[in-house]
């Protein structure tokens, strides 16, 4: 039977709907404007100045020829995979195995470990103390720099530490009367159950690589070791520096510059959106799991 909705709840879920609608329309029109500019004409986009609601203004893949043309992207795209799949390999390991330690109730200074943990989620040295400690590791210009010092993040660790948390423990006594290790217990019993938190990680960890530049100015010099979002950084500054010094021109060459800038960043932010739709039916069971922190 269908529940009758008082006046309060059918105003409520009106409400919420044009809230939502509203939030969607903001979220996804940026995304559009980015699109529609990079597919534009470049001299039509510099002599319109207005919205792009609906399309392009014309249609040219010029901008995306001249992104693929420069030899920097496709190094800035190889440096940024290895850092995305070595760098999330270090994660996960890390980060499943410091849970799953902080996990187990039988663990000698558990609380104090814990506590300790959770300390530099909100306290750390600072961006010079680990520049010097970077430095002093061998690390600093190298590859690495931007994997090893970020091999866990307290927050992802917390949220894998409740997810191990949750699972019961008779299924580990278990295990261990018919003679498991505690290895074969994390990779057999315990992981399979909290595959959800897992895939929600690998989203975190892989967005944060992804997006990652910040580190690489600081301890990258050689320009064949930037990731792409460095790249991407340098391109935006330089095409908006050239379009700034052609406004005045009327050729599209002179203002192609404009156009390269969104180019640069679809082709950029393209293979991270698409990795959303293959973790969504993980993300919302993942995130309720380590919404709860004990």
């Amino acid at each position: 039977m269908k529940i009758k909705q008082s006046m309060g709840e059918q105003i409520f879920d009106i409400v919420n709907v044009l809230i939502m609608v509203v939030l969607v329309i903001i979220t996804l029109y940026p995304l559009l404007y980015v699109l529609f500019v990079s597919f534009s004409v470049p001299g039509e986009y510099m002599r319109y100045g207005g919205n792009l609601l609906w399309r392009p203004l014309g249609f040219s893949l010029a901008s995306y020829q001249e992104v693929f043309r420069n030899p920097n992207i496709w190094s800035g795209y190889r440096n940024t995979l290895f850092i995305v799949v070595v760098g999330l390999t270090f994660n996960m390991v890390f980060t499943i195995s410091g849970a799953y330690v902080l996990s187990r109730p039988q663990l000698m200074l558990r609380r104090f470990l814990s506590l300790f943990t959770l300390f530099t989620m909100y306290f750390s040295g600072g961006m010079i103390p680990t520049y010097l400690n970077v430095r002093n590791l061998g690390l600093a210009g190298s590859i690495w720099s931007l994997i090893i010092p970020v091999s866990v993040n307290t927050f992802n660790l917390i949220i894998m530490r409740t997810a191990f948390e949750g699972v019961p423990q008779s299924l580990e006594e278990s295990a261990k009367i018919d003679g498991a290790s505690q290895l074969t217990i994390l990779v057999r019993i315990m992981i399979p159950l909290v595959v959800p938190t897992i895939a929600v990680l690998v989203l975190y960890y892989g967005v944060f690589h992804w997006n990652s530049w910040f580190n690489a100015l600081i301890y990258i010099r050689k320009r064949e070791l930037y990731p792409l979002q460095l790249i991407l950084r340098e391109m935006i500054i330089q095409n908006s520096a050239a379009a700034s010094m052609n406004l005045s021109a009327a050729d599209d060459s002179a203002m192609i510059g404009e156009t390269i800038k969104y180019a640069t960043i679809v082709v950029a932010t393209a293979p991270i959106l698409c990795l959303y739709p293959l973790l969504q039916r993980f993300f919302v069971k993942g995130v309720m799991v380590g919404a709860v922190k004990g």
